[in-house]
């Protein structure tokens, strides 16, 4: 037989290539859909900061095995292809469908070659280009999650191929093949479970192909060894010692496998299978239908769906389901091909057995048989599989053609066959665009999936299109009514609408569906993980009313009650513990968050704004080094620690603050806020230029930026720019017209550079109508009279002045400067103290410019919450993962030369005395 085992020819390569690439080209237009968000969008496990080993310590969706969250599902070799793909071209989908599309060539030219150990050449070859152009295998090569069928079966054929090489001259047993076998089924293994299913496809082998032997063979020598009347022959004895060494490595697979899942099983929950759950004989009928169900996928690809869950198929709840038909046919016409093959010799039963065996053993850990599985149809699980029924297929067509009648109608029928399957693979793919096109393609089929409604509306939700998405949530919640996360997908898109009253009950209808606790039962073991978020989102929801703070907090006690190690309550409590100013609790929450995740730079964050409202700036900025550590663009962690490092005062920390700021403008190129705090971080370094540049890039980006266009105008004006300060003046106030500093600054300008005095009067008006107890506003006023040579309106105005702030000295002095300047002209009758004004409102103008006004629209620091996959963008998958997010208040930048100018200005009102008394 090994005798027919040829190499792959280049021609046969390239028709391969060319199949492939015809079926698969428009699959490199597609994004990442589906399951693809979870294993590439949101898995940190691809970015090169992730240490490599932590591939080898999670699952397939970057979750700790350890967790009870976790699928379980370990493929670290697959994961490791991700992340080459990611140091490459990081999320650029169209590598990660590229390379796909690469593996699936590769499958289909090792498949021919195993092919051709049990076909002719000719067989091989339709054999190959079946398996190439179904349609079954579009989820599994352009769904980039798929990626663990294809590597897992490169490994799985290359294992088979390597033990058919193990049956040396006369029958003897060449190691090194066998040795390669195991290594190879460890690998595939390692891309995906079903790897290990190749071991059993080597014992039928190595048993029925390689020596030969029937069943009824098989049967009559143990029957002669029972009796005593034989012996076990030598041949017998090296193939059972062969079987032995591969059950042995396969024993110890098994057993690190069930180490590695630390011997838990995945948690699902009855939505994901219903059967699983039903009792019998339900559950029994149910499983065996799945089987026909599977089979008429790979013979009529007609109808694909990318989710069979929940409703899809309904419960065969009785022995009169006419369904059972179906599954009595399928098994009987299983059990035939089984009898066929085993029983009678011949390269026919051969092929036969070999491709019953492709098609069953790949798929039992699917079908069931040991262990639920978190799905109840699954069109990439039939990859393997499809492999046995193309063989059957192609077997069956080389029957037909030999006959000459029925030579030409196989040859049609074939060719019929190959293209319309090519072209409804190159039709499904677009199916695969974009999320709403796939799902959209699934309630063609199906219309009795609640996910399926569900996840149509969370695509229309990713487009803001809630309206949209709120009908097909609905349509969710009557399709099952009892699904928590429909309900809960409901709330969150009423409260996305700003319909809080309804958001309200669709989250306590979500959480009446919740199961009651149960002491000594763990909760997640009944119910999903993520339904716990309804408790968040509806406090969330609530704590937006003062009065419900209280509530809120109720509520997230309760989810934490409910499961301990419940990070996102923790995280989300805190925040609230923050707003009902409890910093001391809040920082209790987050380190008991910290406990159960020490590598969540948002916690770190979150535990820095606690210790900022504890008035522990050098803690705070431990924390914000913590976060920063573990993510080096965390963005408010950046921003933040850079603004607390301005604040400090201490001018060591400044370079620091400014390569942060640079850092989160490279981040967030858009943001007004760092560029204006980049110019305030320049004027506290005197470095003017600077300072005007960064200013005049955050007022581009936001023209109505108040504190920019305040603290631009104001350097203007302390750099000798004041005429350049007044179109800048204009436009803050146009935008803020009670900006009482900016009208400030603006009067002091046009009195002493421009000589406009009714404009600068008009100011000072203007300010003390918004604020009638201003005293800067009202001495400048009595300036602007003086100026006017209006002493008795001066004078006037100054007693007022004094009466608002009797402790400034410089009032009383200037007061008693215009009353003797009046006692002067009455004895005079004139006067004529221009010099004077002037001087009076350059003492001002010193003044004025001890306002530089502190930001007041800095970026809110803010605290974030950890959404189960990772950061507050991942959100769009999971059931409710928007949480709210607080905005604990800080204090504003301390100016230190404040005082020094107030000194300046002291000496500047010694000096218009002098010069008032002179005249």
């Amino acid at each position: 037989l090994l005798e027919k085992m040829a190499d792959v020819s280049l021609k046969e390569a390239a028709l391969i290539v060319g199949v492939v690439a015809a079926c698969y080209w428009n699959s490199l237009f597609c994004g990442f859909v589906f399951d693809d968000v979870s294993a590439i969008l949101d898995n940190k496990d691809l970015h090169p900061s992730t240490p490599l080993k932590n591939l080898f310590q999670n699952d397939f969706w970057g979750t700790p095995m350890s967790e009870e969250r976790s699928h379980k599902s370990y493929r670290p070799l697959t994961v490791l292809t991700f992340r080459l793909n990611y140091l490459f071209s990081e999320l650029n989908a169209v590598s990660y469908h590229f390379l796909n599309l690469v593996f699936h060539v590769v499958v289909c030219v090792v498949f021919l070659k195993v092919c051709k150990l049990f076909l002719d050449n000719r067989s091989s070859v339709v054999a190959s280009l079946l398996f190439a152009v179904h349609p079954i295998h579009t989820e599994a090569v352009t769904g980039v999650v798929g990626r663990a069928e294809l590597l897992s079966s490169i490994f799985f054929l290359a294992a088979f191929l390597s033990y058919t090489k193990s049956k040396g001259p006369d029958n003897t047993i060449v190691w090194t093949p066998i040795a390669v076998t195991v290594f190879l089924v460890a690998v595939a293994t390692l891309c995906k479970e079903q790897g290990i299913t190749v071991v059993g496809i080597c014992c039928v082998y190595e048993v029925f192909i390689a020596q030969g032997y029937t069943l009824p063979v098989l049967l009559d020598t143990a029957v002669q060894i029972l009796r005593g009347k034989g012996s076990i022959p030598f041949s017998m004895l090296q193939t059972l010692l062969k079987l032995i060494v591969l059950m042995f490595s396969t024993l110890l697979l098994v057993v690190v496998r069930v180490q590695v899942i630390q011997s838990q099983l995945p948690v699902f929950t009855r939505f994901d299978n219903p059967a699983a759950v039903s009792p019998s004989p339900a559950r029994q009928l149910t499983f065996n239908y799945l089987l026909p169900v599977n089979a008429w996928l790979l013979l009529n690809p007609s109808e694909l769906c990318c989710d069979w869950t929940m409703g899809t198929i309904p419960l065969v709840e009785s022995l009169l389901d006419v369904r059972n038909v179906a599954t009595l046919t399928f098994f009987s016409f299983l059990g035939s091909l089984i009898v066929f093959s085993l029983r009678y010799p011949g390269d026919s039963s051969k092929t036969v057995l070999m491709a019953l065996c492709l098609i069953v053993l790949p798929f039992i850990p699917a079908s069931n048989l040991f262990f639920p599985v978190g799905f109840v149809v699954a069109e990439r699980v039939l990859y393997v599989p499809s492999m046995g029924f193309c063989i059957l297929v192609a077997h069956g067509w080389k029957k037909l053609s030999n006959k000459s009648v029925l030579r030409k109608i196989s040859w049609v029928c074939l060719a019929a066959v190959l293209f319309t399957h090519a072209l409804k693979t190159l039709h499904r793919n677009w199916d695969w665009e974009s999320e709403y096109t796939l799902f959209m393609s699934a309630l063609k089929v199906n219309k009795n999936n609640a996910k399926l409604w569900n996840n149509v509306g969370h695509a229309l939700e990713n487009e803001k299109n809630f309206e949209r998405a709120l009908q097909f949530f609905i349509q969710a919640t009557q399709v099952q009514p009892d699904d928590i996360g429909a309900h809960m997908n409901v709330g969150r898109t009423y409260k996305n609408l700003n319909k809080t009253k309804e958001a309200e009950e669709s989250y306590m209808i979500a959480k009446s569906l919740m199961p009651q606790i149960i002491p000594g039962k763990k909760y997640a073991a009944r119910v999903a993980p993520n339904h716990l978020n309804v408790y968040i989102n509806l406090a969330n929801l609530i704590r937006a009313n003062e009065s419900r703070l209280e509530e809120a907090d109720q509520l997230y006690r309760q989810a934490i009650s409910m499961r301990p190690d419940f990070k996102q309550a923790y995280i989300s409590r805190g925040e609230l513990l923050l707003k009902m100013n409890k910093p001391l609790k809040a920082k209790e929450a987050y380190l008991r968050a910290l406990e159960l995740d020490r590598t969540n730079a948002d916690l770190w964050y979150n535990l820095a704004i606690v210790y900022i409202e504890l008035k522990d700036p050098t803690e705070a900025l431990k924390n914000f080094n913590r976060a920063l550590e573990l993510n080096p663009t965390h963005k408010l962690a950046l921003f933040n620690s850079a603004l607390l490092m301005q604040e400090s005062g201490d001018a060591r920390l400044r370079p620091e603050a400014k390569q942060r700021l640079l850092h989160y403008v490279k981040e967030e190129p858009q943001d007004a806020n760092g560029y204006f705090n980049l110019g305030m971080l320049a004027m506290d370094d005197k470095k003017d230029l600077e300072a005007e540049a960064w200013m005049k890039k955050a007022i581009r980006l936001q023209p109505n930026f108040r504190s920019a266009l305040f603290n631009l105008a104001l350097l203007y004006s302390q750099t000798g720019k004041e005429l350049m300060a007044l179109p800048v003046l204009e436009d803050l106030l146009r935008y803020y017209p009670d900006h009482t500093k900016g009208l400030i600054l603006k009067g002091d300008i046009l009195m002493n550079q421009k000589k406009d005095i009714v404009g600068a009067k008009m100011c000072f008006e203007k300010i003390l109508e918004l604020d009638p107890n201003n005293v800067q506003g009202k001495h400048n006023l009595c300036v602007v009279y003086f100026e006017e040579r209006d002493l008795i309106k001066a004078e006037k105005c100054l007693v007022e002045t004094l009466a608002l702030a009797p402790h400034e000295e410089y009032i009383q002095r200037h007061l008693n400067i215009v009353r003797s300047k009046i006692a002067s002209l009455s004895a005079t009758e004139q006067s004529s103290l221009p010099a004077d004004g002037t001087a009076a409102a350059e003492e001002n103008k010193n003044s004025f410019q001890n306002l530089k006004e502190v930001k007041n629209e800095q970026k809110t620091t803010q605290t974030t919450a950890d959404n189960n996959k990772g950061h507050s963008k991942n959100k769009k998958r999971t059931e409710e993962n928007n949480m709210d997010k607080e905005t604990p208040k800080k204090s504003t930048k301390e100016i230190k030369d404040i005082e020094k100018k107030r000194v300046a200005a002291l000496k500047r009102l010694e000096e218009i005395e002098r010069i008032l008394n002179g005249e």
